[in-house]
């Protein structure tokens, strides 16, 4: 289930309150996008750099056995000894390590790691029986409040599918279309600090706060628009 599904069926986990936590007091437009076309065997779907773990461990977890992955593994930790993976070569700016990875690889194998490290980036692209995923080598960019007036290209994740399932978890409470798209503005009213703030250290404090705020959902299927929203403490 995505973050923003979890957020419309009132589920506030560890999953939510991690991708929330990059967001400041302010309105974010045009997060979480979203677009995706009905095609004769299967779906073509676009979407923004916060579906690449759900969408990469959905695939991953399609995959028996080995599977040929390139891409990158971003994470302010060092991470090259925990990967266990041939690393081609690791960048750092500003504390930002970006691990490049191509190589053949179990899936159980990344899907342990992403269970373990839920805050790391895993920027992959591999296929599958049924799907072909490609994703954006680079880091997401952080928003700022206020950005998103035009509208942007959504191409950071590729994928092609023939699973109803996965398109029915991406485009909830829409049903059978053609052509959809699909934007959230994010809006956090408050930021709600620890009790015991004054013991903690400042990386604590930014890891243990809740966003208090909600979502706005703008769908367009097939020329058909709907508008709704979901308030969340996470």
């Amino acid at each position: 289930m995505t973050a923003i599904k979890k957020i419309f069926n009132d589920v506030f986990d560890d999953e939510v309150h991690g991708a929330f936590l990059k967001f400041g007091r302010g309105g974010y437009k045009n997060k979480y996008l979203l677009e995706g076309k009905k095609q004769s065997k299967n779906w073509s779907i676009k979407a923004g750099a916060e579906y690449v773990n759900f969408l990469v461990r959905r695939c991953l977890e399609k995959v028996d056995g080995r599977v040929v992955v390139s891409g990158i593994i971003v994470s302010t930790l060092d991470l090259k000894n925990e990967i266990g993976l041939d690393v081609v070569k690791v960048g750092n700016f500003q504390g930002i390590r970006k691990n490049v990875i191509d190589t053949e690889v179990e899936a159980l194998k990344i899907l342990e790691l992403m269970n373990k490290f839920p805050r790391v980036f895993f920027a992959l692209s591999f296929s599958g029986k049924d799907f072909i995923l490609k994703i954006k080598a680079k880091a997401p960019k952080s928003g700022k409040p206020g950005n998103g007036d035009d509208k942007p290209v959504v191409d950071f994740c590729s994928l092609k599918t023939g699973d109803k399932s996965l398109v029915d978890d991406l485009f909830f409470g829409v049903g059978d279309f053609n052509e959809i798209s699909v934007n959230h503005t994010i809006n956090i009213v408050d930021i709600i600090y620890p009790e015991n703030i004054d013991e903690l250290k400042p990386e604590e404090v930014r890891e243990l706060s809740k966003r208090k705020g909600c979502v706005v959902r703008n769908v367009n299927a097939d020329g058909k628009t709907q508008t709704s929203r979901a308030e969340f403490v996470a």
